[in-house]
């Protein structure tokens, strides 16, 4: 490949990976109001590299089998009870990163999070796909690696770039 070739391509890729965040960010903009901080998924994975952070998966059950951050904690979203993880988490201090499909349902867990006293509550920035789009390793229900995520509805389903698209008629 030539040295005009190889510009016009990393120009070309620097356009559509930056015009994919816009997009995401668009998205986020439009349902979040960021009373909880996004974290990056490549922050939290250094985190949980360190041994510094809870993860907690704000889906319901069915998507969490499908797919999950590798040592996160199901939450659920409709289901979801701040007094429950008080049990769970004694520490109000506790780094708490909470995720979703994308960072929307997350949000409203991490606001009830911050009712509840967690101090140090953050929002996943693209949730779980973003996490799959970055290539880091999800787990299945018998945490094991796993290509599928759910993706809660079809119209989300564009998010999601790397891995197996799986809807409510396809899990198990």
């Amino acid at each position: 490949m030539g040295k005009r070739s190889l510009l016009f391509f990393l120009f070309f890729c620097g356009i559509t990976t930056g015009y994919g965040q816009k997009s995401l960010e668009r998205l986020l903009d439009q349902y979040n109001t960021r009373s909880v901080p996004y974290i990056s998924v490549e922050a939290l994975k250094q985190k949980q590299l360190h041994g510094e952070v809870i993860v907690l998966d704000a889906r319901e059950r069915r998507e969490y089998d499908v797919s999950h951050i590798p040592s996160s904690l199901f939450v659920g979203y409709n289901t979801f009870s701040s007094d429950s993880v008080s049990g769970l988490i004694q520490d109000k201090n506790a780094t708490l990163v909470v995720y979703c499909s994308l960072g929307i349902r997350s949000e409203e867990i991490g606001e009830k999070l911050q009712k509840a006293g967690f101090m140090d509550v953050y929002n996943l920035y693209g949730g779980i796909f973003e996490w799959k789009n970055t290539g880091y390793e999800v787990l299945d229900s018998t945490e094991k690696p796993t290509e599928n995520v759910h993706i809660c509805a079809k119209p989300w389903g564009k998010w999601l770039k790397q891995g197996v698209k799986v809807t409510d008629n396809q899990a198990q």
